[in-house]
């Protein structure tokens, strides 16, 4: 519980720099004011300030925005594919779907999400909708392998023989009583891939293939940073620790809702 409550809180209070930001933050990150450029952390800037005079600790703020707006829609695209592709090769296992579907999540496995980006850049450009798309597509077979795999114990539990005898058809019992069973499975991974995705979109707008300028993004600060580091490491120091810490409790969180979703993880501690 102590895992649980430490994430949320850590999680939560990026989320809401996040939400807040659409409606304030202390300086405007699209205006440029070069006498005010490189000023370290201060009263009136807390986080100092950047090349181009922006207040740091207002471009973190809409970081938080992009990142966390990236990986939960690419998070959502893995979840939205990858459980019906899972729950229908579990459903047909050893078939022909089965098959098909299992070698389709290998070859997407081939390729990690960052050759992924580049392929998809390369064709369509760098923006933040492509970011997107390239870790949607890697948490597709993520999301099936984990359904698949479960579903396969499930449906040699007695509950889906009784449903298969009551007339039951594949689907229906898929939706119906596999899919619930998993639910807490799916919110454990959903909240682990979450923190992936933030720094699979870090790493993206690091390399340039993730949101594009003017909108700030904590991978791309960090980009920005590297060649001032030595007199300006708030630059780099900020953004990291937003990256660091937003990773972390989204991992405590996951740590924590396993421990209190597995039963035999409470038994264990009972």
């Amino acid at each position: 519980m102590r895992l649980l409550l430490t994430g949320s809180l850590l999680a939560g209070a990026f989320v809401a720099l996040a939400v807040v930001s659409f409606l304030w933050t202390p300086g405007d990150v699209m205006a440029l004011d070069i006498a005010q450029k490189l000023r370290p952390p201060s009263a009136t800037h807390w986080f100092g300030t950047d090349h181009f005079g922006r207040d740091v600790f207002s471009m973190v703020m809409v970081g938080a925005r992009t990142s966390i707006a990236v990986a939960l829609v690419a998070v959502g695209i893995g979840m939205g594919f990858g459980v019906p592709l899972g729950l229908a090769a579990a459903a047909r296992r050893g078939g022909l779907v089965d098959e098909a579907i299992m070698r389709g999540n290998d070859l997407v496995f081939a390729f990690p999400s960052l050759l992924i980006a580049i392929i998809i850049t390369a064709v369509f450009g760098p923006s933040a909708f492509n970011a997107i798309l390239a870790i949607g597509i890697f948490n597709v077979p993520v999301f099936a392998r984990l359904v698949r795999g479960a579903g396969l114990s499930l449906w040699a539990r007695e509950f889906v023989l009784a449903a298969r005898v009551a007339g039951k058809g594949r689907v229906r019992i898929s939706v119906e009583h596999i899919l619930p069973n998993l639910a807490s499975l799916l919110i454990v991974q959903g909240t682990i891939q979450f923190s992936l995705g933030i720094l699979a979109e870090a790493g993206l707008s690091y390399v340039g293939l993730g949101a594009q300028p003017p909108t700030p993004s904590w991978g791309r600060m960090l980009a920005e940073s590297q060649t001032m580091i030595a007199f300006a490491p708030w630059l780099a120091i900020f953004p990291g620790l937003a990256i660091v810490l937003t990773v972390l409790g989204l991992n405590l969180m996951g740590d924590g809702l396993r421990d209190m979703l597995d039963p035999r993880i409470r038994r264990g501690r009972a």
